[in-house]
Order: C-alpha cells, then sequence, then structure tokens
C-alpha cells in the first residue's frame, strides 16, 4: 500500500509539473514560480525562479542543468550549481507542454501545443531538428530505455514513434478518441507501450505491431501522466478525476486508488515523478504536491 508521507504546499495557484532530483523535489505552475523543496521535510529551499509565463514542463540534463518550458514556448536553461540562466531559447511560440531528455544520444525532445516537435544537442545545445507533426498538442514524450525510440501522445489520438537516429516517424497508432495525454514504454519491455487518454482510458500496446494488448477503463477523465514503480512491476497513473491508481506492470490488475479521502489531491492530479523505486510525488490543480511512499504490511 502506498500512503501519504507528506504535503508540500507553497505555491499560489495549480501546480503543472514537478520533477524529482536527488533529494529534491522542483515544481512549476500558474503562479510563473519554478521552486525547490525537500522530499525528506517538505520545506522549501531557497532555490526559486519567477518567470512573465506559468511553467508547464521540467527537465534535468547533464547533471545539473534544469531546463524549463513556459507556457509562451520560451525554454530556459539554469545551472543549478552555479545557480545562474545559461542559455534561453524562443523557438518554440507556443505553450510547451513536455520536455524529455534522451541520455543516452546527448539528446533533449522539446514538444508544444501546436504539435511541433524539437530536439537539441545537451552537448553544445544547438538544434538538432525541429518538426511541425500537425497534430494539435503533444503532451507527453516517452523514451525507450535502450534510446533508440521516442514516443509521443498527441492531441489527434495518435501515438507517433520515432526513431531517435535519423528522426524518422517509424509507426503511427490511433489509440484514443478525443486525444492521448500520456505515454510510457512499459519498464521491463520496451516493446510495449502503455498509453493514457482523454477518453479516461489506458492501453497496452505491442507498438511495433501496432497490435492492441489490453483496454483498461481506468479512470473519469483525461490520463496525465504514467510512471514506473517498485523495480517496474506497478505502473502509476494520474488523472484529471483527482486520483492516483497503481497497477500491476504484468497483469494490470487494478492495485489501489489513492484519493482525497486518504489525504490525497483536491483537483485535478497533473503530474507525478519518481523519487525511487517506492516513493513517488504528485502535484495538482489543488496548488499542493503530495509524497507517497510504499509501506509494507
Amino acid at each position: 500500500m502506498f500512503q501519504k508521507q507528506r504535503e508540500i504546499t507553497g505555491h499560489f495557484g495549480a501546480v503543472y509539473c514537478c520533477l524529482v532530483k536527488d533529494q529534491f523535489v522542483y515544481s512549476g505552475g500558474a503562479d510563473h514560480f519554478v521552486t525547490r523543496w525537500s522530499i525528506a521535510t517538505g520545506e522549501q529551499d531557497k532555490f526559486a525562479i519567477k518567470f512573465e509565463y506559468s511553467v508547464y514542463a521540467l527537465e534535468i540534463i547533464n547533471e545539473n542543468i534544469l531546463v524549463v518550458g513556459l507556457s509562451s514556448g520560451g525554454m530556459h536553461f539554469f545551472d543549478l550549481l552555479e545557480r545562474k540562466e545559461i542559455k534561453f531559447f524562443t523557438q518554440h511560440t507556443k505553450a510547451i507542454f513536455s520536455i524529455k531528455s534522451n541520455a543516452k544520444k546527448n539528446q533533449l525532445f522539446v514538444t508544444d501545443a501546436e504539435g511541433n516537435l524539437s530536439v537539441w544537442n545537451t552537448i553544445d545545445y544547438s538544434l538538432m531538428i525541429y518538426l511541425p507533426l500537425d497534430c494539435g498538442k503533444i503532451r507527453k514524450i516517452a523514451i525507450s530505455k535502450n534510446g533508440e525510440f521516442a514516443a509521443f501522445a498527441c492531441q489527434d489520438g495518435m501515438i507517433r514513434v520515432f526513431d531517435t537516429e535519423n528522426f524518422n516517424e517509424i509507426k503511427t497508432i490511433n489509440a484514443h478518441k478525443d486525444g492521448a495525454t500520456s505515454i510510457l514504454f512499459h519498464p521491463l519491455n520496451s516493446d510495449v507501450l502503455i498509453s493514457g487518454g482523454k477518453d479516461a482510458l489506458i492501453k497496452i500496446w505491442k507498438w511495433n505491431e501496432q497490435e492492441l494488448i489490453e483496454t483498461i477503463v481506468a479512470h473519469n477523465y483525461a490520463v496525465y501522466a504514467l510512471i514506473a514503480l517498485v523495480e517496474g512491476q506497478v505502473i502509476a497513473s494520474a488523472s484529471r478525476d483527482k486520483t492516483i491508481k497503481l497497477w500491476d506492470s504484468n497483469t494490470f490488475r487494478f492495485i489501489e486508488k489513492l484519493e482525497g479521502k486518504l489525504g490525497g489531491h483536491r483537483h485535478s492530479v497533473n503530474g507525478i515523478s519518481t523519487f525511487n523505486e517506492n516513493t513517488f510525488v504528485s502535484c495538482s490543480d489543488d496548488g499542493k504536491l503530495i509524497v507517497w511512499e510504499l509501506i509494507s504490511e
């Protein structure tokens, strides 16, 4: 059973994204701040950055470079050790919804509200490619464990899988009515993709064969995030329906639901980020972050 360990408050508005690194969780939201918190105590660290726009996406590259994506399309790079901005790009002109690092190939994938994809070199910060996919908002990116493939959850309902060598679209799967909203390569088998949609469903795919393995009636509203826990044995899904659900990654049997009456969120759960195999952090429109931990029975 996962139980609430602590609640973190301090944002003045919805928290749209959270990212765990070392002993800290970074969060960004509608109050235009990126703030850092201690996972152990829930206390705010001295590190905080104020922007002119809402913060929609966070990623860390090269161990200590924080990448921030804004509702304006701006993308900022901060050196966490030097505590200063080192790069700022305006390649995207609409809201950046997802940023994902492919450490295997020194690549950074970025997607926006208009269906544009950019890929950046994380060594020299050069733009490797910019692709207008014309698919509406691309809300989430997943990178395969070997770094060879990138998958995208698109507003037109499609899952698009690209190779990361030449950036060719190699598979297109018609996945979710009204839009795909989350995506994850199966932690134990990269031949399998897990997707969530605005239709509140979770679907399991043998993606290379474009074969649907299973459909799960998972939530009441859109599934906004998917992560793996407990050495890949558990999948967590976060939803606009205010809940987080845990699933067995082998059978996709439902395990438990984390909700308001258990001390969970009272509004849409927008993001979840893994701290370790047994601990994760969630963020919500209610302005809170919650640390959840697996408790042995």
